[in-house]
């Protein structure tokens, strides 16, 4: 399962710059990670790099649809 980015992100850029599999994209408001380069972080960090990055910890898991 991938991760999100909430609205409360304040565009710092920490995450992207964390992220080893370059799965998270800027934007002009918030950023956003892309599911399929995502993968936590797992076989290579114990936590996700982008969520140890963030400020204002707004990098959350990505609900899939019932």
């Amino acid at each position: 399962m991938a991760l999100r980015i909430t609205i409360d992100c304040i565009a710092c850029g920490a995450c992207q710059f964390a992220c080893p599999n370059d799965a998270v994209r800027g934007g002009v408001r918030l950023y956003s990670i892309i599911g399929r380069n995502c993968n936590e972080c797992r076989g290579q960090f114990d936590a996700p790099q982008c969520v140890e990055a963030c400020p204002v910890d707004c990098i959350v898991p990505r609900l899939l649809p019932v």
